[in-house]
């Protein structure tokens, strides 16, 4: 039987007295990063998830007659709104895709109104998603670790990282064959080079889900987006692999998924705290409350790449007051991604400044 929802309190989040700490720690690596990436190619890059392979713009539709638990924040009223959405790989570097690694998916929901959480940014609601149910350290600090070793590999040794990408993949793919897939060497950069549009995106951390706490998915549910689930791209001698067949795919490409809620239930099964125990599904359902859709169109075009790639900023800390997030990890990457942001913003011209005054509004 499924236990009921659990209220939202702001006790149920637990401070370390050591997060001063790792915020220091973790934008002095953002910083590393930031500045190392800088000097490698002439412009501000962002600190994670710097290298995007398709830009998106769609529509994102709140699903009517919600039940209660479920209708809250965006997601209180049935609506359509224009949605911006950004593909990518999760390190500072610029790398060849011959790098296996993680996929992330940013979504931009726009227009959205309502109380703001403080220092958002403009009138959107941010939902930052990774191909993995978990996030890839259990604490900040952990998370900061690891940070501090990615940072220190930022601009080494490239043809090393795509060697080390290629034996992790063919292990993996072997481990894969007998039911065995690590999800450890995935996160190594030892992952299928699949198709990114047919994965399936986690937030891996909780939030506030206006008076409850939830976590988020998107899934495909298009014939168009199944059918590449677990296709494999083949990017050798290919540097830009992925964003050359997503772009060709995106030109005659309808997709759609659905936008799924995952609400906490049991605080020792589903732990606000801990960013690596996976919600299991059985004990704590998705159910689906919006949709989100493209139509044909160019997913590396100079305007997408203007608007969504170099102008706007992507945090979970831009949205509404009613989706806070949660939880060590998140309180960490309010200050870091910040950071990142104000870099761009002011370390070489940037037009984000400007297309913060300019933010679409939702289109119903």
């Amino acid at each position: 039987m499924i236990a009921p929802p659990i209220p939202y309190s702001p006790s149920l989040e637990q401070p370390l007295d050591d997060e001063d700490e790792t915020d220091a720690s973790l934008e002095a690596s953002f910083a590393h990063i930031l500045e190392t990436t800088f000097k490698d190619y002439g412009k501000p890059v962002r600190a994670v998830h710097a290298k995007a392979h398709a830009l998106f713009e769609g529509t994102f539709t709140v699903d009517a007659t919600l039940p209660r638990e479920l209708a809250q924040g965006l997601f209180a009223q049935p609506g359509e709104y224009r949605a911006a959405l950004r593909v990518s790989t999760n390190p500072g570097d610029i790398l060849d895709d011959n790098v296996v690694l993680p996929r992330g998916l940013a979504l931009k929901v726009e227009g959205v109104g309502g109380e703001m959480l403080p220092d958002a940014d403009g009138d959107a609601q941010d939902f930052l998603m990774v191909n993995a149910p978990i996030f890839a350290a259990p604490s900040a600090k952990k998370f900061a670790g690891k940070l501090k070793l990615l940072a220190a590999t930022t601009d080494r040794a490239e043809g090393a990282k795509v060697a080390l990408s290629s034996v992790l993949g063919f292990i993996n793919g072997a481990l894969g064959k007998v039911g065995l897939e690590s999800g450890a060497l995935a996160a190594m950069g030892g992952a299928r080079q699949v198709h990114p549009l047919g994965e399936t995106y986690f937030s891996t951390t909780p939030f506030r889900h206006g008076d409850y706490v939830a976590k988020y998915r998107l899934r495909p549910i298009s014939p168009s987006l199944t059918a590449l689930a677990g296709t494999e791209i083949d990017t050798s001698g290919r540097p830009d692999g992925l964003r050359e067949t997503l772009r060709e795919d995106a030109r005659s490409l309808t997709g759609e998924w659905a936008f799924e809620v995952q609400l906490l239930r049991d605080l020792d099964k589903q732990p606000i705290e801990d960013a690596s125990v996976e919600w299991k599904e059985d004990e704590a359902p998705f159910v689906q409350v919006a949709t989100l859709r493209i139509e044909p169109q160019d997913s590396w075009s100079a305007e997408k790449v203007a608007r969504i790639d170099e102008a706007l900023h992507f945090s979970p800390w831009n949205g509404l007051a009613a989706h806070q997030p949660l939880g060590n990890v998140n309180r960490a990457r309010r200050r870091a991604y910040k950071q990142s942001a104000d870099f761009r913003a002011t370390g070489g011209g940037c037009p984000m400044a400007t297309a913060r005054t300019a933010e679409p509004s939702a289109a119903g």
